[in-house]
């Protein structure tokens, strides 16, 4: 695929590494020199320095022949301006990134698509969106949900007392009669290896493992792995930023109690007017006697989503210390996703990471409608719609040459989801869940196409 990229900051140069690694034909383009210097010696991708809402520079890109153009640079007015043109200019398909989420709120009445915009994106709106669904599924660190929660992907670390400890995926099946949820991918304790779990597979203490669940299979995983799902009333945040307001304004729509921590005066008051439903603290998060004034000891979830990450990190571990059962941390170094569980913080998140998950899908073969990677592990979710013409089409899973590196999770059918075991016909229509390692995600596209 030839792909433009407009802005080469810190998703920008993010998307350029991950698509290049794919073998995809990318040209950067950013005003700052400095910025396409260091993506140009990095990366195997063209760069021209200019203004991407500039016709020659769009034409010099070779727009007119481009399967996509993704706007990303920290302007939203360059973003919308660069797709408008470039669809105009002959562009296949173009992603805007927005800051203002009212955008995204009222896409379908605005007519977005009319323009020339096929797909607004909001880093900060994706993160307010996963930390909500993080607290929704509070037992868990990693969590995802297909079609409004059809299928949910869910991610735990197996502890000494799981009843499925030191038995095979078979054995561990027989546990329970009716099963609502599948083993997907495993990553044992103290590697980085990834493992498509078979049969025979053997669950070990410490494994992160991650499921595919149907309706209920959230509360058998808890009863069978001793987690305690508790439900998560009162929330702290510290940040009140973009994803730190945003975050605030869907949890208190969902009944969550809510106190903002913010440093800058200015931004409180503003946050105070916003937010008439949460409780703005003007301060210095990192203060631990602030903290303690605040009873963090009685918060359910410390969120911590300041611009610093190292701060994010400490100030969880404050929290976690002072018995906070849920936190989660913002991130932008993608190092740290190795370190979150060993340190002891539930969940990291990364903008960069959600906006590349929510852009990938458009570069995947056959009808791929959803797409993430998993934190910290070598794989691919996505969920494709099976064409009467697919290869997959009215077949059994089990007489299916499917790839080894790659597992099918679940099915979704006439909105409902359903955990697909080798007997199980794929029908036209379905919705199928697919965890993937990176060496079988063409066998699998090319079974969908």
């Amino acid at each position: 695929m030839k792909i433009i990229i407009a802005g080469a900051g810190e998703v920008g140069f993010h998307l350029a590494k991950l698509l290049s690694y794919e073998s995809q034909e990318i040209t950067l383009i950013d005003t700052n020199k400095e910025s396409l210097n260091y993506a140009n010696n990095r990366l195997d991708i063209r760069v021209i320095k200019g203004d991407s809402t500039s016709i020659s520079n769009l034409k010099e890109a070779r727009v007119h022949i481009s399967d996509l153009v993704i706007a990303v640079t920290s302007s939203e007015t360059a973003n919308i301006t660069t797709c408008v043109l470039a669809k105009q200019l002959g562009a296949k398909k173009t992603i805007a990134r927005i800051s203002n989420t009212e955008f995204i709120d009222h896409k379908e009445e605005l007519g977005f698509i009319k323009f020339g915009i096929d797909e607004l994106i909001s880093p900060e709106s994706l993160a307010a969106t996963e930390i909500e669904l993080l607290l929704n599924q509070s037992a868990f660190d990693d969590t995802y949900e297909f079609e409004n929660g059809a299928l949910t992907m869910l991610g735990l670390n197996l502890s000494r007392t799981a009843l499925f400890v030191g038995k095979s995926v078979k054995d561990a099946a027989k546990l329970i009669p009716e099963i609502h949820f599948v083993p997907i991918a495993i990553q044992r304790y103290g590697t980085q290896y990834t493992i498509i779990p078979r049969g025979d597979t053997v669950f070990k203490e410490g494994d992160h493992v991650v499921f595919i669940t149907s309706k209920g299979g959230d509360e058998e995983l808890c009863k069978l792995t001793g987690k305690i799902k508790t439900q998560i009333k009162d929330v702290m945040i510290l940040g009140g930023g973009r994803i730190g307001s945003k975050a605030a304004k869907n949890l208190t729509r969902s009944k969550f109690d809510i106190k903002i921590i913010e440093k800058n005066k200015d931004r409180a008051f503003e946050l105070a007017d916003e937010l008439p439903n949460t409780l703005v603290i003007r301060g210095d998060g990192r203060n631990v006697e602030l903290l303690d004034e605040e009873n963090i000891s009685d918060m359910d979830a410390f969120i911590s989503v300041t611009g610093n990450s190292e701060t994010n990190i400490m100030s969880c571990l404050v929290a976690k210390s002072k018995g906070v059962r849920k936190t989660i941390a913002l991130v932008e170094n993608m190092d740290y996703f190795e370190i979150s569980h060993s340190i002891g913080i539930d969940t990291l998140i990364n903008k960069k990471l959600l906006a590349a998950n929510n852009i990938f899908r458009y570069i995947r073969k056959g009808e791929v409608v959803a797409m993430t990677k998993l934190n910290n592990m070598n794989v691919e979710l996505l969920e494709f719609v099976v064409k009467p013409t697919s290869k997959i089409c009215n077949k059994i899973i089990r007489e299916l040459d499917f790839p080894r590196s790659a597992t099918i999770g679940g099915v979704i059918r006439n909105q409902e989801g359903l955990i697909a075991l080798g007997g199980f016909k794929i029908e036209a229509g379905d919705r199928v869940v697919v965890c993937s390692l990176p060496r079988a995600l063409k066998k699998v596209e090319a079974l969908f196409d």
